[in-house]
């Protein structure tokens, strides 16, 4: 079997930074696409090939089914990477693409289908034995139905949209009285982010652990797991830190977990690489949450304690090729941690905060891993998901990883707009997640220690080293030095 030669990445931001970085290593040609707000960003400059796709709203470009697809057509590309989020776990786009004769780097349309569909994955996967959260085994809109299902399992009850993620249209519903309006209202954010109003209930697990496998399957029946994630550090049931190992499990229920993991990819003849989630409760038992069908946000973790690289072995997969490793030749070998860093305003309920990055210093050193889309200058827009970087670090144990991870955020500096920085750094200070002492309730106890910041002052700082470092000449040869902020008003003065 020969490589894919040519790959368009119908993505942005740092996974699509991510894939055409493979690409390169491996020999392939990468084409990127952008919208309008995207024409600066770093991933069109290092693909060799960068198309424009449309407006900056995802509707008319990134989620563009037909401009993708006839974009990579005309650019001669043999197949499309997704990446994660957009169209990566769309089951119809799969179909579009294996009907205009590309490959799709990511499951086959018919697990897809499969898995996007909560409760028919429920259903398959309760066929194979595997445990499973109790709760409703069909699609039904009937009110009965729903109080029939919490009396039967018990209330608190947990409301999920069924097709979809991301905490949309979830709910957790702890009385009768609550469970219509929940449902009126978890049908109309299922519908606004799906497509599909589908709701389900199940039996809502107290204080759990969230805890993934990472899976990676051929198209010939062989089908590893690289170990876990832990991925409870959530807020509004979207992750914010992951680790590997988790230290809630021993190895005994970690060889369980796995197995059960290959069992539920087997069944839905999943391909290529995605994970199968699972809870834990405060006994160690654990449940099937759900199967996640793409790369994750979170894959470095995994690549820094396997060394495997999961966007190779991606791209292998979908040129036909057979897994290159086996179970047994697989270990983990340190602790790894990955730090989401999102565009966010820790003081004002978390909303989006867009704007232009003013100065920027990246962490760098021993055990240090960024994978960032984010440049000095660069403008972060207001159309598209706010994670601008992800900080992963890696040590030979978990305090050493926990100590590289303070240091390292610690040296990351980003001025210009909000970010979930400073809550990163209060959460490795915590005496409770030092100890591994978590659930996925942990961050609603949190209180934030975040260093109180003059934001007008740093602004107007930051205006006048932006001034300052303009493209000028004293002559025809010599460039202005850069600026430094932190010598202007004194790092630790800048951050009181």
């Amino acid at each position: 079997m020969e490589l894919i030669k040519k790959i368009l990445i119908a993505n942005r931001g740092e996974i699509a930074l991510r894939i055409i970085r493979a690409c390169k290593e491996m020999g392939i040609l990468s084409v990127a696409v952008y919208s309008d707000v995207d024409r600066d960003s770093i991933h069109t400059r290092r693909a060799d090939e960068a198309y424009h796709i449309g407006e900056s709203n995802p509707q008319k470009s990134y989620l563009d089914m037909d401009k993708l697809i006839s974009t990579a057509k005309n650019a001669k590309c043999q197949a499309i990477h997704p990446g994660y989020g957009f169209l990566a776990e769309n089951y119809i786009f799969a179909e579009k693409c294996l009907g205009e004769g590309l490959i799709f780097i990511g499951p086959n349309p018919v697990a897809l289908k499969l898995v996007g569909d909560k409760i028919a994955a429920r259903n398959t996967v309760r066929d194979t034995g595997a445990p499973i959260i109790p709760g409703m085994t069909g699609k039904t809109n009937n009110p009965q139905e729903f109080d029939r299902t919490a009396d039967e399992i018990g209330f608190p009850v947990i409301l999920k949209a069924s097709m979809g993620g991301g905490g949309k249209g979830m709910r957790i519903v702890r009385n009768k009285e609550e469970l219509k309006q929940a449902i009126e209202l978890g049908r109309r954010e299922a519908m606004s982010a799906f497509g599909d109003d589908t709701v389900y209930i199940e039996k809502y697990v107290e204080e759990p652990r969230h805890v993934e496998m990472q899976v990676l399957a051929d198209k010939y029946g062989n089908a590893i797991h690289l170990f876990e994630r832990e991925c409870s550090i959530q807020r509004r049931y979207q992750k914010i830190i992951e680790e590997s190992p988790s230290c809630v499990l021993d190895e005994g229920l970690r060889r369980r977990m796995g197995e059960t993991a290959i069992k539920i990819v087997k069944a839905c003849g999943y391909t290529n690489a995605g994970t199968v989630e699972f809870l834990i409760d405060k006994n160690r038992v654990f449940y099937f949450l759900e199967v996640n069908a793409r790369i994750q946000v979170e894959h470095p973790v995994t690549e820094l304690v396997t060394d495997v690289d999961i966007i190779h072995e991606q791209i292998k997969i979908a040129s036909g090729m057979k897994l290159s490793y086996k179970q047994e030749e697989l270990k983990q070998k340190g602790h790894a941690i990955e730090a989401r860093i999102y565009a966010e305003d820790p003081d004002n309920n978390f909303i989006p905060s867009p704007g232009k990055i003013r100065y920027l210093v990246e962490p760098s050193g021993p055990g240090i891993r960024l994978d960032s889309g984010i440049y000095e200058g660069f403008e972060i827009p207001v159309f598209y998901d706010p994670l601008i970087s992800k900080l992963i670090v890696w040590g030979e144990n978990r305090n050493i990883a926990i100590s590289r991870m303070r240091r390292a955020l610690d040296e990351y500096r980003i001025i210009g707009v909000k970010t979930i920085l400073g809550l990163l750094s209060s959460i490795m200070q915590d005496e409770r997640f030092v100890k591994g002492e978590f659930s996925t309730h942990f961050l609603n106890s949190f209180e934030i220690n975040n260093k109180e910041i003059d934001e007008e002052k740093i602004a107007a700082i930051a205006a006048i080293c932006e001034k300052l470092t303009e493209e000028k000449t004293l002559n025809n040869h010599e460039k202005p030095k850069r600026v430094n902020l932190w010598k202007i008003i004194g790092r630790e003065n800048a951050l009181r």
